[in-house]
């Protein structure tokens, strides 16, 4: 058994013209666009930092989220200057809705845009594609499709394993519900092999009542964890927790979801290793709402998170799909999107202003 963490198992430059918000321990939120910009709605947002030291966000917006204006935008912070550049398309399947953007460079210069085209009722029903742009973001590939199964969908950044294959965490949802995430819902990951090119699908994880939308970190050669959302309803659900994975091979195969101790309202989470070599998870620290928006650090290897901090805490909105990412200076940044999914916003902090909360 663990220690006490594991009770429950063993184009034109713009800015808003608002003041940053200030959450936690004045952690500065920025208001990157809401939905005076383009339209209403704007969800999962990603970010990436490019070669040049730039910001590159990438997001889904129409009119409503099964809509079928949806398109997926793109936005830059030019190094060093303030604001963000207008979001341009940068995905647009006619006639249909497409969603869930992550935008990630890879170490060799390019640039992927994985996303989602919705080819049903509802989400159960996409497919998932990508994109590549091998000039920072400026120009982009046509579409290929990564994967022609149904149900198969993205919405974490991939990582670099220390043999240098990708590993994308996909999930495959079902249930033909737009309130319900099916309990056959489960997770899984593609490898991208260094040398061939040739994306490869690991085994499926499955858990107590389903599981999507993981986020992976790698901890050893042989050693991964994955951290995922908890399937079910949007109803309060006393036991739901984000689901515990691991990899002991590499992250070739993977054991069955357990419930963690970390409350989750089934809603994203992201998880993320540092520099230093300690993990961040970000998520909804309740069983009800999206609401707060949690940061915890774990200095052992995921066996303990005694440093947790609330960043955002604001009743009666939402904070949802958090993104992570540590750029080069050192920089935590975490997006995401309030205000009914019109509002994305941009908190940037240092390691420290988490680990100087201890509970």
């Amino acid at each position: 058994m663990r220690s006490w963490i594991w009770g429950i198992v063993c184009g034109v430059a713009f800015s808003a013209g608002l003041p940053a918000r200030l959450a936690a321990d004045d952690i500065p939120i920025e208001r990157v666009i809401g939905p005076e910009i383009l339209s209403k709605y704007k969800h999962p947002a990603s970010i990436t930092e490019l070669a040049n030291g730039d910001l590159y966000i990438a997001y889904y917006g129409g009119s409503g989220e099964y809509s079928p204006d949806t398109a997926v935008y793109g936005m830059r912070q030019v190094k060093g200057k303030p604001g963000w550049t207008k979001p341009v398309v940068i995905a647009d399947t006619p006639f249909r809705t497409d969603g869930n953007a992550v935008v990630w460079q890879a170490p060799d210069g390019i640039v992927w845009l994985f996303y989602l085209t919705r080819y049903g009722e509802t989400w159960s029903d996409s497919r998932t594609k990508f994109k590549i742009s091998r000039d920072g973001a400026q120009t982009w590939s046509d579409s290929e499709m990564l994967s022609f199964e149904k149900g198969m969908m993205v919405r974490s950044a991939p990582i670099v394993l220390k043999n240098g294959d990708y590993l994308l965490p996909i999930y495959n949802e079902t249930g033909a519900d737009r309130e319900f995430v099916g309990a056959d819902t489960t997770s899984l990951f593609f490898r991208r092999d260094a040398k061939t090119g040739e994306w490869t699908e690991t085994n499926r994880v499955k858990s107590r009542i389903g599981n999507l939308q993981p986020a992976v970190v790698q901890i050893t050669d042989e050693y991964l964890v994955a951290y995922s959302r908890r399937g079910g309803g949007y109803d309060g659900k006393e036991d739901g927790r984000l689901v515990r994975s691991e990899s002991r091979d590499g992250g070739k195969t993977w054991s069955a979801g357990i419930d963690s101790p970390f409350r989750n309202p089934n809603a994203a989470a992201d998880f993320i290793r540092l520099q230093n070599g300690h993990l961040l998870l970000v998520f909804n620290d309740s069983n009800d709402d999206r609401m707060p928006l949690t940061v915890a650090i774990s200095t052992d290897n995921d066996k303990t998170y005694p440093y947790q901090k609330n960043i955002v805490n604001k009743p009666g909105d939402t904070a949802a799909y958090p993104f992570a990412i540590q750029t080069k200076d050192g920089k935590i940044h975490v997006i995401y999107t309030s205000e009914t999914r019109a509002v994305i916003n941009h908190a940037v902090f240092d390691e420290r202003a988490i680990l100087g909360d201890k509970k």
